[in-house]
């Protein structure tokens, strides 16, 4: 369990309850937790009540401060207005968790809000933790923990399920209870005063009981950590969603021309971003998750429809194709192998149709031969209960056929009988999941495939895209210059030097303040060509354009233009910008950035309709981009579709550079509030910003980078910590953060490694490092984990230092490699010094490793650095250091 939601095993495996408010009232909430509690918990459970001495025949005590000996977990079920002098109480008796069921602390109520004030100031420094207040409770199944007032049990399994809302922990208990897919824990998080999501993710992600984890989720008000503990924990256990409020206007972005985003979109976003799966309603949650811990993930959307009935598997085709899937190809030597053993008038394309008499040999034979088809990864099994086959003889040949076979199998048994839910049992037993209809069975395996498609984005290693910085610190004397001007919006020349000094093209721009001016300038242009007020409006995000074909009547249109522009609510004329007219069978898309109270920035990404300013396919992204999430932010907005990439109007890599030189511009201007880059044209390999308008953030123009990384949901690239140093033989090296394109270069130094270097380091001889593996050592959450590489100038990577920190932040493991070749030369001692740096800038109070016994270098150089040896076992000792404050931060 990491340190620091170590603290949450209070509420999952307590040794001692106090149920505050127990009574002999069996219709009060309090009697009901007491009674619940005795009918299974291991561990002691003492009520307290002020007013009796025995509660249910057990010895009360008048306050938790009376109990002898330790209490772990208090539940309280008393009026909301003796909850804050309860929670003191608790602290003073050194209770570690609280869970408070009471309600009437709705943040609408001003009541309810200043009780939940005095609750957290009443927490004060004792460190107790609280779950609630309106919490259900929680359900431990395997430790016969049942603390909540619901009569309802659980069946023992490996799926943790997390809610907002209480009453869906009653359904999903009776979903347990009907399907015996097991929970390991079910917990109501209440109104999330002090135990937040992220944190109970964090605890679950590292449960050796729990396989997968569903949320249903209303509000999240923490996004940042939330993102990060679900994104560090998807990798291995799937996270299924859902989140209420698809549709509240609430939270919701204006781009241009009317047109919003709402906050929906943004989580949809999020979700994808950190590989969290989302779905629509509560029963394809359930069904997702069960799928997904039971089965193999699909490699593709591809899917082999077998059934013995038409009419439900033409239903699962439709499903299939409206969801985004595709059938399965049947491969000619499979259809020959069932044209040999089935009747001549079974349909042999997907979906293979066996008909209602098929006898339990048709369908053995037909699933074998799928089975077979290396190109059939993923097959859905549809009984209707007709015929001579029965479900539960079914249900074990598909057991056996499936044992031995790493294939994502479904299965669909439409009878509700007797005989069909066993068959479901069985199944479902033997980790092979069973759906009532062909729909839900579809609906999991697509969902069950974007769970696939999440983790390749988490897995990907992007190409490198050079980010050459054209002078930031004259533009940020610009944006000082604009707002001592007393604007907030910079014109078209300026918007423009803002993109052109990321390295974004832009179109050719010059300014002309009077008639003559604008001929002169339309001379050297050449026609045609485009006059446009400098500034944009402030209602549309247009701004006034003329399209001129010829420089006859130049005059004409540049006054004309400018009595449009003095006669509008723009800011004072500061003159016409003229620019070439860009080629009809361009692209035009529109780039943005907008700055969500609760998402921080968000770049916006669509494309412009054949309609005057309508946007169409929005799709919304978080800085930092790099390659591949640029490329899923253009598939999301359909950019990917075969006649863009074909035509020669437009090609993708150049929008990726694009759309990761703007995210960096966006992480580079914090004070940037919001960008418009309408349109921006896309004609073959040319990419051209022809129209921009950037919004400032008054208050953010004086202050430093630092002070806003917070607002970010994405932990940027910690550029802050590259810096050089110089080893003993003279050679200069750059100690830089990781970066998720340093796959390549992380292997080469692996493969340089002797087997006593890996075996030192890895405590295990390994011959190769696969992609996977080296994805999670080089893309890194740097909110959890941080890497420093040793850089040559010719970019090999000779030593590195790594930096885990616990869910606390207040310890962190480290582990150091360098290059054979390369000991002796001070790199260790120098990476070492450099994380030390690090971790005291970071906060952290102790950094440790462990470390082979054998290994006499490092536990030399720890010995020098400081550190404490303490012994582990026989082969390994722990090497741990406090980490001085008085080191200057990094």
């Amino acid at each position: 369990m990491p340190v620091g939601v170590e603290n949450l095993n209070c509420f999952f495996n307590p040794k001692s309850i106090a149920v505050i408010g127990a009574s002999g009232n069996k219709a009060s909430l309090g009697a009901l937790i007491f009674q619940n509690l005795n009918e299974g918990f291991r561990g002691s459970v003492i009520p307290v009540n002020e007013f009796h001495q025995t509660v249910q025949g057990v010895k009360a005590y008048p306050s938790v401060g009376k109990i002898p000996g330790k209490i772990d977990l208090a539940i309280v079920a008393t009026p909301a207005h003796t909850i804050p002098q309860i929670i003191e109480d608790c602290g003073e008796a050194g209770v570690s968790g609280v869970i408070i069921v009471s309600a009437g602390f709705s943040e609408c109520d001003p009541v309810g809000q200043q009780l939940r004030k005095q609750i957290i100031e009443r927490k004060g420094t004792f460190g107790t933790r609280i779950l609630g207040p309106n919490s259900l409770g929680v359900i431990r199944p395997k430790n016969n923990l049942h603390a909540t007032f619901g009569d309802k049990r659980a069946v023992p399994g490996k799926i943790a399920f997390i809610s907002q809302s209480a009453a869906l922990c009653g359904t999903v208990l009776d979903w347990s209870q009907e399907t015996k897919v097991g929970l390991s824990a079910v917990v109501s998080v209440g109104f999330m005063l002090d135990v937040e999501l992220s944190e109970l993710i964090e605890y679950f992600g590292a449960d050796s009981q729990t396989r997968a984890i569903m949320l249903y989720v209303e509000s999240i008000t923490n996004v940042r950590s939330f993102m990060s503990a679900a994104r560090g924990f998807a990798r291995t256990k799937p996270i299924v969603i859902v989140k209420a409020g698809r549709f509240s206007k609430k939270g919701s972005l204006r781009l241009v021309n009317g047109a919003h985003l709402t906050e929906d979109a943004l989580y949809d976003a999020a979700f994808r971003r950190i590989g969290v799966v989302r779905v629509d309603e509560v029963n394809e949650l359930f069904d997702c998750a069960k799928s997904l811990q039971m089965q193999p993930n699909p490699k593709s959307s591809s899917l082999t429809i077998i059934t013995n009935a038409d009419g439900p598997g033409v239903l699962a085709a439709d499903q299939l194709a409206l969801k985004g899937g595709e059938l399965a190809v049947i491969s000619k030597a499979s259809e020959s192998a069932l044209r040999s053993i089935l009747p001549y008038y079974c349909s042999l394309s997907n979906p293979i149709d066996l008909l209602e008499e098929a006898p339990p040999q048709r369908f053995q034979d037909a699933l074998k031969v799928c089975l077979n088809d290396p190109e059939i990864d993923s097959v859905l099994l549809i009984y209707s209960p007709q015929g001579v086959t029965k479900p539960v003889s079914l249900a074990n040949m598909v057991v056996d056929l499936f044992k031995n076979v790493r294939k994502t199998v479904l299965v669909t048994l439409l009878g509700e009988d007797q005989e069909c839910q066993e068959a479901r049992r069985i199944l479902q037993l033997n980790n092979i999941p069973t759906f009532k209809t062909a729909e839900e069975a579809v609906a999991a395996f697509m969902n069950m495939y974007t769970y696939t498609q999440n983790l390749e984005l988490l897995y990907q290693t992007p190409e490198e895209i050079e980010l050459k910085l054209d002078k930031p610190l004259r533009l940020k004397g610009i944006i000082r210059r604009v707002v001592s001007e007393g604007r907030d919006v910079l014109n078209l020349e300026e918007s423009l030097a803002l993109l052109e000094s990321h390295n974004i093209p832009i179109a050719k721009t010059t300014v002309a303040k009077s008639a003559k001016e604008a001929s002169d300038i339309a001379a050297k242009i050449g026609s045609p060509f485009l006059m446009k007020a400098l500034q944009a409006s402030e209602t549309t995000g247009n701004r006034l354009t003329i399209e001129a074909y010829s420089n006859q009547g130049i005059d004409k249109k540049f006054n004309q233009l400018r009595h449009e522009i003095e006669s509008s609510n723009l800011e004072e004329f500061q003159g016409i910008a003229l620019q070439p007219m860009q080629q009809a069978s361009v692209t035009k898309l529109f780039l943005g950035l907008r700055k969500h109270p609760r998402f921080g920035p968000v770049i916006v990404l669509a494309r412009i309709s054949e309609t005057p300013g309508v946007l169409r396919d929005v799709a919304v992204g978080f800085p930092p981009l790099n390659q591949i999430l640029a490329r899923r932010l253009m598939e999301t907005a359909k950019l990917h579709q075969t006649e863009l990439l074909d035509s020669t109007a437009f090609n993708a890599s150049v929008v990726e550079q694009v759309l990761v030189r703007f995210s960096q511009l966006v992480l580079d201007f914090p004070e940037v509030k919001e960008i418009n880059v309408h349109p921006l044209t896309v004609c073959g390999s040319e990419v051209v910003a022809v129209d921009a308008c950037v919004t400032i953030d008054l208050s953010k123009v004086m202050r430093e980078q630092a002070e806003h990384d917070e607002t970010l949901i994405i932990a940027p690239y910690p550029k802050k910590y590259v810096t050089k140093r110089q080893l003993k033989n003279g050679v200069t090296v750059t100690f830089r953060p990781v970066k998720p394109e340093d796959e390549f270069r992380f292997n080469e130094l692996f493969k340089s490694l002797s087997q006593e270097s890996i075996l030192f380091r890895f405590f295990q001889v390994i011959k190769e490092l696969s992609h996977d593996t080296l994805s999670r050592y080089c893309n890194l959450d740097y909110d959890r984990e941080i890497a420093i590489v040793a850089e040559l100038p010719d970019g090999r990577i000779i030593g590195v230092v790594r930096l885990i920190l616990g869910s606390d932040h207040k310890t962190g493991e480290f582990a150091i490699t360098v290059g054979d070749s390369w000991h002796g030369l001070g790199l260790g001692s120098k990476l070492m010094e450099y994380i030390i740096k690090i971790a005291n800038d970071l906060k952290v109070e102790a950094i440790y490793s462990m470390v082979s016994s054998a290994n006499s270098k490092m536990v030399n150089l720890c010995g020098k650095m400081g550190f404490e040896e303490k012994p582990v076992d026989e082969d390994t000792v722990e090497m741990w250091k406090k980490v001085p404050t008085q080191v200057d931060s990094a």
